[in-house]
């Protein structure tokens, strides 16, 4: 019987690929537990709700942490994803010498149309293995938003979902007041 082996990649190697060539300077690709995955188009809805999380956070954020757009996140050494929005620990060089991990990350969202079952299944517990504090997925179909914290080996303990009409804080900043509908707007 024929046993189906599959190859993982790991950063270092991905990051040889894009050198060489193998991956072209402008591919939309982020590496997620050793595969290396086509992200798709960025649409009119999605793009527009990135730049109007963007702007919440950055006037929000009083210098008490720094707003990262669709940039990695080095989670381990098989997975470098690009979350649409990630806040990230504030870093005297503003991470110029290498990618955040897990344990500068107080939050990050991920804005979901046609990804949703990605984000929901790869990335969500991909977050959760590594430790990420706290990730929100704005359900762009069902204009909702999923809070997900406690995290764990498989996922995330705890799960909430928000829509218009109610409000929000990142685990980390209390004081900072989200009103869900705005973020839900586009």
């Amino acid at each position: 019987m024929l046993v189906l082996a599959e190859h993982r990649f790991n950063v270092r190697a991905y990051y040889r690929m894009a050198e060489s060539g193998v991956l072209p300077p402008n591919a939309r690709v982020e590496l997620l537990n050793g595969r290396i995955i086509d992200m798709s188009p960025i649409g009119p809805a999605h793009g527009g709700t990135v730049k109007h999380l963007s702007r919440i956070f950055h006037l929000l954020a009083r210098e008490r942490w720094l707003v990262s757009t669709q940039d990695p996140v080095r989670l381990d050494d098989h997975s470098e994803p690009e979350p649409d929005v990630a806040l990230l620990k504030t870093a005297a060089d503003h991470y110029k010498s290498r990618h955040p991990g897990p344990d500068e990350v107080y939050l990050l969202v991920e804005v979901s149309d046609s990804t949703l079952d990605y984000d929901r299944e790869e990335k969500l517990p991909a977050y959760g293995r590594a430790g990420v504090a706290e990730v929100w997925i704005v359900n762009l179909n069902e204009a909702r938003l999923e809070v997900y914290r406690e995290p764990h080996f498989t996922g995330y303990g705890s799960k909430t979902v928000l829509g218009a009409g109610d409000q929000l804080t990142p685990l980390a900043f209390p004081d900072a007041v989200i009103n869900v509908g705005e973020l839900l707007e586009h």
